[in-house]
């Protein structure tokens, strides 16, 4: 979800200088897309639904999922090729999808991580993921290239000699000034079925805490009882989102990258991150933002613990 959002003031910006495009979209970002850009046309891309577990680290749950994972990158490669050949496009910009490159067009990746941190195998893995990024003329990175302004920190610094092109921050959300009306706001992502985990480990603890407000964004459709000192807000548009954001004193969200871009270009500075657990990217940012903007890391386990 945080790539296609991110991609969203791109999108814009190419939309002004009087561009035709088509959108790639899945199951998971369609509604994003949609609401943003009704009028365009969109296409649908191979999806990898990628199966995520509560128990096993998520690097280990892709490790075993790769020959699927390439299938999909093979498959995507095929569509894009088609495209280029049909519809005579110019430009191929992708968000982290592997496959999604042409040698007869200008392609374009847009990373913040070039430097992969993982737990195993990780020069191997670096080498594997710098191969896959040189198939692109162009690494659009979402960050300073300034070491010391950096938000990726490690991740996003040009170790491989990539044809990099820094674009500083990107985030759909605009800043609003807004009253505060609630204490903490829990900002919900990422895939299921570790969503709903965490929405249900939260609303289980924060429902016994009267005298506190809360809201929950959240794309979890799961059945869940509230009381009345809880906002649940599920899927709200850009416009609502960065209202709710702007009506709360802390933010506790998960560590994801464009997520943190959202929060430091909102100006939000209590925030409370949870890094998904296994997620070596998550765990990386969480404590490179503890040390850098003073944010709290608290672990999925810590939060029935936690004084809110």
């Amino acid at each position: 979800m945080g790539h296609a959002t991110r991609c969203v003031p791109i999108i814009k910006a190419l939309l002004i200088k009087n561009n035709t495009i088509i959108l790639g979209c899945t199951s998971l970002t369609e509604k994003i897309l949609n609401d943003e850009f009704s009028q365009l046309e969109k296409i649908y891309l191979p999806e990898y639904n990628v199966a995520y577990s509560n128990i096993l680290p998520l690097w280990f749950k892709l490790l075993l999922q790769f020959p699927h994972i390439n299938s999909v990158i093979k498959a995507e490669n095929k569509l894009v090729q088609k495209l280029v050949n049909s519809r005579k496009i110019d430009v191929v910009i992708s968000d982290n999808r592997f496959g999604m490159y042409n040698s007869k067009v200008q392609s374009i990746i847009i990373s913040h991580q070039l430097n992969l941190k993982t737990p195993f195998l990780n020069g191997l893995l670096r080498e594997m993921n710098a191969k896959l990024m040189s198939k692109f003329g162009e690494v659009w990175v979402p960050d300073f290239e300034d070491k010391s302004k950096k938000l990726a920190g490690e991740l996003s610094e040009n170790k491989f000699g990539f044809n990099c092109k820094y674009i500083g921050l990107i985030s759909r959300l605009e800043k609003v000034n807004s009253e505060i009306k609630y204490d903490y706001l829990f900002l919900l992502s990422g895939p299921e079925p570790s969503q709903t985990y965490l929405l249900n480990a939260i609303i289980s603890k924060i429902k016994s805490i009267s005298n506190k407000k809360f809201v929950i964004v959240s794309s979890s459709n799961s059945k869940t009882e509230t009381n009345s000192n809880i906002t649940l807000a599920i899927l709200p548009n850009a416009k609502q989102l960065a209202e709710l954001i702007s009506q709360a004193k802390t933010i506790v969200c998960r560590s994801g990258y464009s997520t943190l871009m959202d929060m430091y270009l909102l100006e939000k500075e209590k925030l409370i991150l949870i890094p998904t657990k296994g997620q070596t990217e998550q765990e990386y940012l969480a404590e490179f933002w503890k040390e850098k903007f003073s944010a709290v890391i608290l672990k999925e386990t810590e939060i029935n613990q936690y004084q809110f």
